[in-house]
């Protein structure tokens, strides 16, 4: 098993360009060797002859077919705009004068 110390958390938060407490670095390092200690334990089981997935479960596309159907008239699609215009809806303006 690999442990990861308080000094490669501090080396891989210099390359990564991350502020890290002392605190930090003590709790960074006890999750990330959890982490290796867990993939440790993954690394026991034989995997030879089961073909890496995506998806456990198997899924597939659940998209509808496109069909081309009538859409809704313009006043009742803009019946609830609070201001129209000829052939939409108004946007009020957020942005500030500087």
């Amino acid at each position: 098993m690999m442990e990861i110390t308080q000094q490669d958390v501090e080396k891989m938060a210099q390359l990564a360009r991350l502020a890290v407490t002392p605190a930090e670095k003590e709790t960074f390092a006890k999750q990330l060797t959890q982490i290796l200690t867990h993939v440790d334990t993954l690394n026991q089981y034989d995997t030879t002859g089961i073909n890496p997935t995506a998806v456990a479960m198997g899924q597939v596309n659940v998209f509808r077919e496109d069909l081309v159907r009538p859409s809704l008239p313009p006043d009742k699609a803009l019946a609830n705009a609070p201001e129209r215009e000829a052939d939409g809806f108004v946007v009020p303006k957020i942005l500030e004068e500087r």
